[in-house]
């Protein structure tokens, strides 16, 4: 029930908040496929930061993971089936790269880590340029915000007995 929760909540949130980023002008000279592309990566992301802050890694964790990322790989398949497996195998790779981040820089709280996600991330988009530093700031705030609304969604599953 909490992956199914948090893919729906993705699912909800994520398109908005790429709006968002569009409405900013934040990637104005970015190649706007690249920066979809990878603020999927980070939104989905955040889900994930989201259900380990609230309910730590435990046993249930993977399968939760699992029961989540299952649901946006429907949905990516009923969007555009060709392009399924490689936005899959995009944010696998992200994952890895955000993961080490994330264990790097854990000891400096929350918004380190956010910060440090929304560069990285913003690299990926204006690569082989420098790293647009308004785009990083944004994304870095609203990873962090989708985080907190992950985490909300877990916590108010685990309240329901999810």
């Amino acid at each position: 029930m909490i992956g199914r929760a948090l893919a729906e909540y993705h699912a909800q949130v994520e398109p908005a908040l790429w709006a968002d980023l569009l409405e900013s002008g934040v990637f104005a000279d970015a190649p706007l496929q690249t920066a979809r592309a990878e603020w999927e990566c980070l939104a989905l992301h955040a889900c994930v930061r989201g259900l380990v802050a609230a309910s730590g890694f435990g046993d249930t964790t993977a399968d939760t993971l699992d029961a989540m990322h299952e649901r946006v790989l429907e949905a990516w398949t009923a969007e555009d089936a060709a392009s399924a497996a490689a936005r899959r195998e995009r944010v696998a790779a992200r994952y890895d790269e955000y993961g080490r981040i994330g264990q790097e820089r854990e000891s400096d709280g929350p918004g380190a880590v956010a910060s440090a996600l929304g560069l990285a991330a913003s690299a990926h988009v204006f690569e082989p340029r420098v790293a647009g530093v308004a785009a990083a700031s944004m994304l870095a705030g609203l990873h962090e915000a989708m985080t907190e609304g992950a985490a909300e969604v877990v916590r108010r599953c685990l309240e329901d007995g999810a």
